[in-house]
């Protein structure tokens, strides 16, 4: 699913230790952070709505990565909107791309098990 956006231009042979190591570190397959949250999040519903690049009834994990990072509140405020949800009277942050569309909510949910989604979802941002 993680890509790596490694460029074939021939002008940077001259590193090419460097560029080993940076497709290794684009590489979150054996993150464990991603490896749990996808396993989490492919076991809820969470791939009705949302996709890691594309909108789809939600937005894209990527947006959503995107929009957060670097935000030292991301994981509470997050893990707080999987399990609360987000309804139709909310105000909130997707609410003109997604024609306000509600985010049902996971009371299921473990806290850790939304945090840890919520890291998975992180890890997707681009580089």
């Amino acid at each position: 699913m993680a890509a790596c956006n490694s460029s074939s231009d021939s002008s940077n042979n001259s590193d090419s230790s460097s560029t080993a190591t940076e497709s290794k570190s684009d590489d979150l397959s054996s993150n464990p952070d991603y490896q749990k949250g996808l396993s989490l999040i492919a076991a809820n519903d969470c791939l009705t709505c949302h996709k890691v690049d594309e909108k789809l009834v939600g937005p894209s994990y990527r947006d959503v990565a995107n929009k957060y990072a670097g935000s030292d509140t991301a994981l509470n405020y997050l893990s707080h909107r999987i399990i609360q949800g987000v309804g139709a009277n909310d105000r909130h942050d997707w609410a003109e791309q997604t024609n306000n569309a509600i985010m049902t909510p996971h009371p299921a949910v473990t806290q850790a098990d939304a945090e840890q989604m919520v890291k998975y979802i992180l890890l997707l941002k681009n580089k």
